[in-house]
């Protein structure tokens, strides 16, 4: 799964490095190298007028059948991820997957090792592209009104099995979007579920990628800056091998 996640470029950056056309938040959101779960975080998404928007969303998808706050914020929690192999059939994702799919950029997100890995069990990684350009994971969206009319958007980001390096850490890893494959994963237009299951399959998922060893200085939420994504180096007795 992926529970954290860092973003601290500017409205300006994103917009350069996503070809953004379209509108973008009055307000910027602040860098934060430590975003969990129910955060407003950044998505990209194809607007009515077919331009790419830069939006901000509450991380972690709310169904549309919650019938108050409280209820709705605590659902949150459960459904930051969706899983590659079954978000066309579970109620809380599939029709944002067939309506409304959007990317969430991230300089970069956290991984703890589980006892199946080969490392000590819940030794945090920090997972980048070797490059330091922006993440594009595949994610989405919905919109929920609350009974009082507000509107709240709420996104997830979507998982698959690990593989190669990122396979001794943790068993999933988010889908990273070709940007070849953005125009078509990001048009609501789209809603083929075989054509969409295939846009999030491609050779070498991990392609770019590079983990490292951080501080467990993120396990706290309140902890955050760039420290927080500073390698550092383990022990003979905090690997497996």
């Amino acid at each position: 799964m992926c529970g954290r996640f860092a973003q601290s470029k500017s409205m300006a950056e994103l917009v350069e490095e996503f070809g953004i056309t379209g509108n973008a938040p009055h307000s910027p959101l602040p860098a934060n190298w430590n975003i969990a779960p129910t955060l407003e975080i950044y998505m990209v998404r194809q607007s009515v007028a077919n331009e790419l928007e830069l939006a901000t969303a509450s991380w972690g998808l709310i169904g549309h059948w919650h019938k108050d706050d409280a209820t709705a914020r605590a659902s949150q929690s459960h459904a930051i991820n969706a899983r590659r192999e079954s978000i066309f059939e579970k109620p809380t994702f599939r029709d944002s997957f067939r309506k409304s799919r959007c990317l969430i950029p991230a300089d970069g997100y956290y991984e703890w090792a589980t006892a199946d890995g080969s490392y000590k069990p819940k030794q945090p990684f920090y997972i980048s592209r070797e490059d330091k350009k922006s993440l594009a994971l595949a994610g989405i969206w919905s919109q929920w009104k609350s009974p009082t009319g507000k509107i709240i958007h709420s996104a997830a980001i979507i998982t698959r099995e690990a593989v190669g390096t990122l396979a001794g850490i943790h068993h999933r890893m988010p889908v990273l979007m070709p940007r070849d494959r953005w125009q078509q994963w990001l048009d609501p237009a789209e809603r083929d579920t075989e054509t969409l299951i295939s846009l999030m399959e491609f050779p070498a998922p991990d392609a770019g990628l590079t983990p490292h060893a951080v501080s467990e200085e993120v396990n706290k939420v309140a902890n955050n800056g760039v420290a927080m994504t500073a390698p550092i180096v383990l022990g003979e007795q905090e690997t497996l091998f």
